[in-house]
């Protein structure tokens, strides 16, 4: 049983968020007015995972278990026919971290752990407001699975029917002092000669070297993820507002989409960044298309991709539709492909994510030895940066981005990262300047609410 009450449609879906935001865990998966939102809070449990353990936490109980997190999210995920015009009325939807990765694959324990946040968090959500923006309009879902449900709604129904689109508040939020990088532009070089020796001995064809910027912080980080979406809005965002961490997300690129069996990703590897003046900004976006490099580059990941799928998906229907298109941002240009698959009888979303976690994209190629030379290379672990957002639905589908272009505001500290891809013809200043480019926005945003950019 689908319950579903239209709301009215407005362009912000700040509007609803900002009814829904003082609730427990609220989360916005933020298309950026280019296709449906997801809004949802108070879940029913919440699922993480925890120095090498899987908990689960409903209301004041909680379960530590040995259970793979994968599968104890499956075990708390119903089986309910799809809704073609709901991509979302209930299920899990949270962050996947980059670092849960350790729990499948061998990682040499090197970076340090500056997040100290859990691998992964999910919360079991019940109801779900989806703003469909190419239809305007806007309603609240329910697949009334669990005790209670239907006594909320009416409530969650009020507070969006009283919601102003005039007042959206932007609450207090002050970023202290500098904005440093783990990286200078010294052991940037250092990390990137020593990639080069390792491409050149055979080791790996391609290896992502990030950098991340931090700085201390105080105060509400809604206000910046305003900010921050107004200069860089992206079809994969996200803002996650949870007790001990704030995330603020404008990914512009798709991990896993599961539409009833069918499977897409799109990998981006390419950037140019933005020109001001239409004719360079026009010429920049043919050179991406057609340069050698990037195009190697882009089809090392899809070939990486393609792989990955294939554990999951049925013999033969692994494909690339698309190769080397050409997006655009609002600071930079992108080249990016298309896979796509079917699940093969017995493989669920679930099975696809645990199997192809974490993104090639962000990796580099192969993908275990090119983690291995990140773990050696970065002074820091990534956390949940790299690994994805998004959702696990009730009815088997599903939709996560690869968290990139993201902020993680906790314990004080605001933290976001850049990276690119290195491969054997790559120059150093050019991907360093890269790095840049891909965190402007960011950082532009940072220096807006106080920051001091050294540079």
């Amino acid at each position: 049983m689908l319950y579903r009450s239209a709301l009215p449609y407005f362009p912000d879906a700040g509007t609803y968020f900002t009814a829904l935001r003082d609730l427990p865990c609220a989360a916005w998966l933020d298309s950026g007015g280019s296709g449906c939102d997801v809004l949802a809070a108070a879940p029913v449990a919440t699922i993480s995972r925890e120095a090498g353990k899987s908990v689960l936490r409903a209301g004041a109980e909680e379960h530590r278990t040995d259970t793979d997190p994968f599968e104890l999210i499956r075990q708390q995920l119903g089986t309910l026919e799809a809704v073609p015009d709901i991509p979302f009325a209930g299920g899990a939807l949270g962050y996947w971290g980059y670092d849960l990765a350790r729990d499948y694959l061998r990682l040499p324990p090197r970076a340090h752990d500056g997040e100290q946040l859990a691998q992964m968090v999910v919360g079991i959500y019940d109801w779900a407001v989806v703003i469909d923006h190419p239809q305007r309009k806007a309603c609240l879902v329910s697949r009334l699975r669990h005790p209670g449900t239907r006594k909320v709604l009416p409530q969650i129904l009020q507070r969006l029917l009283a919601a102003d689109p005039g007042k959206i508040p932007r609450p207090d939020f002050q970023v202290r002092g500098g904005i440093t990088s783990n990286l200078s532009a010294r052991e940037y070089r250092s990390a990137f000669d020593a990639i080069k020796q390792f491409l050149h001995a055979g080791d790996c064809y391609q290896v992502n070297l990030a950098q991340r910027f931090s700085a201390e912080a105080g105060g509400d980080a809604w206000a910046a993820y305003l900010e921050l979406r107004r200069l860089s809005p992206a079809p994969y965002s996200a803002y996650l507002d949870w007790p001990h961490v704030q995330i603020l997300c404008v990914s512009p690129e798709l991990f896993l989409q599961v539409r009833n069996g069918e499977v897409e990703t799109r990998p981006i590897k390419g950037t140019r960044a933005r020109s001001a003046d239409s004719a360079e900004d026009a010429r920049r976006a043919r050179a991406l298309r057609c340069d050698p490099k990037d195009r190697a580059e882009n089809l090392m990941i899809v070939d990486l991709l393609r792989n990955d799928l294939a554990r999951n998906c049925a013999t033969g229907s692994v494909r690339a539709p698309q190769l080397f298109g050409v997006e655009s941002y609002s600071n930079v240009h992108h080249l990016v492909s298309t896979v796509t698959g079917k699940l093969r009888a017995g493989c669920d979303a679930l099975d696809l994510l645990r199997d192809s976690f974490p993104g090639g994209s962000i990796t580099g190629a192969p993908k275990i030895r090119a983690m291995e030379i990140i773990e050696q290379l970065e002074p820091h672990r990534r956390g949940i940066y790299c690994g994805a957002i998004g959702y696990a639905g009730d009815d088997g589908n599903m939709q996560t981005n690869i968290a990139i272009r993201t902020l993680v505001y906790s314990r004080g500290e605001i933290r976001g990262w850049a990276g690119g891809a290195i491969v054997a013809d790559s120059d150093c200043a050019g991907e360093y300047q890269e790095t840049r480019d891909k965190a402007s926005a960011m950082l532009e945003v940072l220096r807006r609410f106080g920051g001091k950019l050294d540079w």
